[in-house]
Order: structure tokens, then sequence, then C-alpha cells
């Protein structure tokens, strides 16, 4: 289970990354949230999570692939999150602290407006 104090996460709460669909699900790495604090840091503007955490059954109602970060379970930490991102601005000032911090897995939505970002290792950066 989560392992994760969060009464001493700054910039984040768990309710922001808790599954959408109400079953509780929040385990998420806590390397993976270390480095989204770092970045957060990094941008010095706030970051709005869309979405983090995900259960099977409502990670296949929103659409995301069966291998998705965003999966968790008590045993296996979600590590990924999706970023509310309204400006061009924005965008630029997040995406730029997500690399300073170290990642190297970035997705951009044009039609949602967010920055999905991950743990995972192959370098890419994609649109959708």
């Amino acid at each position: 289970m989560n392992k994760i104090d969060w009464a001493y996460i700054k910039y984040f709460t768990r309710d922001e990354f808790k599954c959408k669909c109400g079953c509780e699900c929040d385990n998420v790495s806590i390397l993976f949230l270390e480095r989204l604090i770092e970045a957060r840091q990094i941008a010095d503007i706030p970051f709005i999570i869309t979405s983090g955490c995900r259960c099977k059954k409502y990670n296949d109602e929103v659409g995301g692939t069966e291998k998705s970060a965003h999966l968790c379970s008590k045993h296996i930490p979600c590590y990924a999150s999706d970023i509310k991102c309204k400006t061009d601005r924005q965008r630029f000032i997040i995406i730029q602290a997500l690399i300073d911090a170290g990642f190297t897995h970035l997705g951009i939505s044009k039609k949602d407006l967010f920055i999905h970002v991950d743990d995972d290792k192959r370098k890419a950066i994609w649109i959708y």
C-alpha cells in the first residue's frame, strides 16, 4: 500500500493522484513524485494534476494503454501524471522543468491541453 506521508509533500495532495473512479487507488512511486516536486520547484508555477493513478477498470474506461504508466494497485505503483496546460508559455515552462528534472518521456495533448509525464526510460516526446 501507499507509504507516502502526504502531510510532508510539497505542492501536491493525495487527492490529486487518487484514481478518479473512486476506488481510492493512490499508490504513487515516491521516486516519481520526488522528481515531479523537483520539476515543480524549477518551473515555479503550479502543476495541476488532471490524472495520476488509475485502476485497470478506470484506465480501460478512459482509453489508456494496456501497459500505461498510470496503472497501479496495492503492490504496483503509478509512475505517471498528466499536468494541465492552458497556454503555449505554460507548456514551455513545464516541459523545460520536466526535462531539467530528468524526465525523458513526455506526451503533449493538443486536444485536452495537458502534458503527460512518466518515468519510462525511453527518450521520447510525442504529440497526440
